[in-house]
């Protein structure tokens, strides 16, 4: 629905359920909660702030539109009305949550107080009212607690520290335990502990305090964690949040009321079945962040058996009307289920998957719309590696596995050490009693996450199911001492920097690095990608430069090899000096001599990888590093040659290291990464071009009399002006006519060149007259249109950059569509008119990037190719790319 610029958008959950409001006026939290009201559950009376509110308080300059607080006044007295209940009125007092809710979901990231209203006056009306003291004051407590936090900003943990030392005086050993008077007496410790850290009481008019609230939840839209989640998911910074103002329900009253939280199936497995937790006597923060381990929702069926099954049936109801898995939070009031919040769930990659296999399997959605809802981040995900099952090492401790997959690294305890540590290359386990919504960097940065609280649905459950990171929760062996950098069980002490490795799928914890194994695809995962395979338009292959890799790109569902790098054939240890001695040759006939010797071993590389491919297209990449890579390095070969001629020792060995030196000298260049490499050593030295694809040739004969399929495909690097490939061809063409001469075979071949110099890409069309194909070399491509250099680049300023939003995105990561993507799409269409059946595809990393694959779709290529374990990722974002596709062309109709 189009909103009116100007008008003050605040209404009721029945007003807008009425309107017809979504998400992006509402927000994830207050859509769920009207959507819930629209369908008749038990949902509190409520308003909804909308998010147009919060960018206009934004926009002016931190302040209230003219006439909003009169608006929520209003909206709160219907509100009383609705209810019987009165703002700050002892004898019927309306208590209140003001809680954030953004478009997108972002769990924790932003703020929530709850029991606002609740002043001396109330508390004791309360006290009288249910005849419970103990509540009235565990409620003041902790409306006190949060509002001291996030209003009036003082550190949350000086709060926990005053409950824990009365916890301890006592012997309690959970909140449930602290009586009256001591809830009492803590609140006054809390008055005084706000009044000494901000230097203000806190307000004893509900609806001053209400309104600091709501400014309070706004300003949490840029508070840090919530900007770094938002960096995290690239979220935009101009969504903004509602707030939602939500009668309160206690589920801390007596002993028949509780607060839980539960998804519709399992977040983990995507199994069909309830599944959560809840705790009794308590209210809604207790559960997510982790301060009490939680019972399972199962137990609930025993304690309330009538509040359970309207859970269960509201699940299915809720399941029905969004066609995903729901996450929802309630509350149970004397026996009584209040509906507080419902959203879509987040999952792990293995739950997402199944989740939108069996929704298609009972009806519930479409093949395209299972399609579109799995995540290509989550698919990878499932190419991770794996305890191996078969290890016989007890774990130092278990707890509750709370998102699977396995992680190893060094022990941390702070967010800081784990940024840090990722920064140089290392990875880590982020320990700690349990996480907070400020720990998002720490998650981020970490492998893996590993608690000593907490349960399934624990802060740290769900922010590292939704990253994809392993992560253990409520290990409770595990004594946890933040101040001296370590964990204890029983008498195994682990310290910052010991190596662990967790298991988030059994919950075992164990000390150092264990045996993992790789992935194989589930058959759930295969009936997705045949689905994605059916629907996208752009084929899959991979880059893989031996017969092992090749195999596993099939095996994962490549359609062939876009990039075999024949480079890494010359610098393998068994041919290195071979192929030194080639270089360092003064005449061609010497050049000849060494390349004979080196014709056998690139002979059967190219046999095994066209073999392992039997019939599906295999591009081989001819020659395109520099000579000098596969020489000694200058600055080791000096001090060598230094070292000998000090020595006096053998004069033969020192002239051959001169020589060496010499030849370094010779071929070092100023900027080889633009300099003598690819087609143009060809133009130099035609017999390095002439023996690799003689080898090539010979091997596809071979295979072709031993009846294997050979859909051949040579592409010739740096090509920048079309005389290059003309000239190169006619080196490949007359091989293959000698092969074929010699053998008796004729071998079907291709020659094209791979796209990776602007001019290249700018003169497609002379270009396409000498070559059968495109392939976009996207990494040098990008590195000359930017004028980067990759290395110095990334490791100087790319961070700022991003940073200071210069740029949307590191272009060596996802196409760069405004520059690089447009050379592209003119080099598709150039190179098409002069030849029409052109065959064109990206060899770059971002052929496994799904954003850049989308742009592939877009411009019109045929076919993707990137790392092996990225195939499957490459198969499911180019199915989206296509739906996608389509989608945009009906709506434009």
């Amino acid at each position: 629905m189009t909103m009116t610029k100007g008008v003050l958008q605040i209404y009721s959950f029945e007003d807008a359920s009425r309107l017809g409001l979504g998400k992006s006026e509402l927000g994830g939290k207050g859509y769920g909660l009207v959507e819930m009201v629209k369908l008749g559950l038990p949902v509190p009376a409520g308003v909804v702030i909308t998010t147009e509110m919060c960018r206009s308080y934004f926009a002016n300059s931190g302040s209230f539109p003219p006439g909003f607080e009169d608006k929520v006044v209003e909206k709160v007295r219907e509100m009383e009305a609705r209810t019987g209940k009165r703002l700050g009125d002892p004898a019927t007092p309306l208590l209140v949550s003001v809680r954030s809710g953004a478009p997108f979901s972002m769990p924790g990231m932003m703020d929530t107080i709850l029991n606002l209203g609740m002043t001396d006056g109330v508390a004791e009306g309360i006290a009288r009212s249910v005849a419970d003291e103990r509540f009235a004051y565990d409620t003041y407590r902790r409306f006190l607690q949060l509002f001291g936090k996030v209003v009036m900003k003082v550190d949350g943990r000086e709060f926990e520290a005053m409950i824990e030392e009365v916890k301890k005086k006592t012997g309690a050993r959970s909140d449930v335990e602290v009586s009256a008077s001591e809830w009492k007496g803590i609140v006054s410790a809390f008055k005084e502990l706000i009044r000494r850290k901000s230097g203000k009481d806190v307000p004893q008019a509900p609806e001053e305090q209400l309104f600091m609230a709501i400014r309070a939840v706004f300003e949490s839209w840029y508070n840090p964690r919530a900007k770094e989640y938002r960096r995290i998911y690239r979220i935009s910074e101009d969504v903004g949040t509602a707030v939602n103002i939500v009668e309160m329900v206690y589920g801390n009253l007596d002993d028949r009321s509780a607060t839980g939280v539960a998804f519709t199936r399992n977040p983990s497995t995507g199994d069909k079945s309830l599944y959560g937790e809840y705790l009794p006597r308590a209210q809604g923060e207790d559960v997510v962040a982790g301060i009490r381990t939680p019972l399972p929702i199962e137990k609930l069926k025993e304690a309330e058996p009538e509040a359970y099954g309207g859970l269960v049936g509201i699940a299915a109801r809720l399941e029905g009307h969004f066609k995903d898995m729901q996450d929802m939070e309630f509350t149970i009031e004397r026996g009584k289920l209040h509906m507080l919040q419902t959203r879509t769930g987040k999952r792990t990659a293995q739950a997402a998957v199944n989740v939108a296999v069996d929704m298609v399997s009972e009806g519930l959605i479409f093949e395209e719309d299972a399609i579109a809802r799995v995540e290509p981040a989550q698919l990878d995900q499932l190419l991770h590696r794996q305890v191996d099952p078969r290890m016989n090492v007890k774990p130092l401790a278990t707890g509750i596995p709370a998102s699977p997959g396995a992680a190893s690294g060094r022990v941390v305890f702070e967010n800081a050490d784990a940024v840090s540590a990722k920064e140089s290359g290392e990875a880590t386990i982020l320990v700690r009693p349990e996480t907070a919504p400020e720990d998002i960097t720490g998650i981020a940065a970490s492998e893996g996450v590993l608690t000593s609280r907490g349960g399934k649905t624990s802060h740290a459950a769900v922010v590292t199911r939704g990253m994809g990171k392993a992560c253990v929760v409520g290990a409770e062996s595990i004594k946890v001492d933040l101040k001296r950098g370590l964990f204890q069980v029983d008498s195994v002490v682990v310290r910052k920097g010991d190596i662990v490795t967790i298991d988030g799928g059994t919950g075992s914890v164990y000390v150092g690095k264990v045996p993992m194994v790789d992935p194989e695809l589930s058959p759930k995962v295969n009936t997705l990608l045949s689905w994605a395979d059916g629907i996208r338009r752009l084929r899959i292959r991979a880059n893989a430069d031996n017969p092992q890799n090749s195999a596993r790109a099939r095996a994962f569902g490549a359609e062939g090899i876009g990039l075999t790098r024949t480079e890494r054939m010359f610098g393998s240890p068994d041919r290195l000096e071979l192929a030194q001695a080639m270089i360092l040759s003064s005449t061609r006939e010497e050049r000849m001599e060494h390349l004979e010797g080196l014709k056998p071993m690139l002979k059967e590389d190219f046999k095994g990888i066209l073999k392992a491919m039997d019939g599906l297209p295999v591009t081989i990449r001819l020659l395109d590093a520099p000579l000098h890579e596969f020489l000694p390095k200058l600055d080791q070969l000096m001090p060598e040659v230094a070292r000998l001629e000090v020595l006096k020792g053998d004069d033969a060995e020192l002239q051959k290291k001169r020589d060496l030196l010499q030849r370094v000298i010779q071929l070092s260049e100023h900027n080889p990464m633009m300099g003598h490499r690819g087609v143009r050593v060809a133009m130099s030295h035609p017999e390095l071009y002439s023996a690799q694809a003689a080898a090539i040739f010979e091997a596809a004969s071979e295979l072709v009399g031993e009846g294997v399929k050979v859909d051949l495909e040579i592409m010739i690097p740096q090509v920048a002006e079309a005389q290059e490939l003309k000239a190169a061809r006619e080196i490949v063409d007359r091989e293959a006519a000698e092969a074929a001469r010699r053998s008796g075979r004729e071998v079907r071949y291709k020659v094209g060149t791979m796209v990776e110099t602007p001019r290249a890409a700018l003169t497609a069309g002379e270009v396409a007259k000498y070559a059968d194909f495109f392939s976009f070399g996207t990494n040098d491509l990008t590195q000359a249109t930017f004028a980067f250099s990759r290395d110095d680049v990334e490791g100087k300023f790319m961070a700022l950059y991003l940073s200071n939003k210069l740029l949307p995105d590191n272009p060596f990561e996802t196409l760069d569509p405004a520059g690089v993507a447009r050379l592209m799409e003119m080099a598709v269409r150039d190179g098409r008119r002069t030849r029409a059946d052109l065959k064109v595809g990206i060899c770059g990393e971002h052929g496994g990037d799904p954003r850049s694959i989308e742009i592939c779709h877009n411009i019109g290529l045929d076919y993707v190719s990137c790392s092996p374990y990225r195939v499957p990722v490459a198969r499911l974002a180019a199915a989206q790319a296509a739906v996608k596709g389509k989608l945009q062309a009906s709506s434009s109709v």
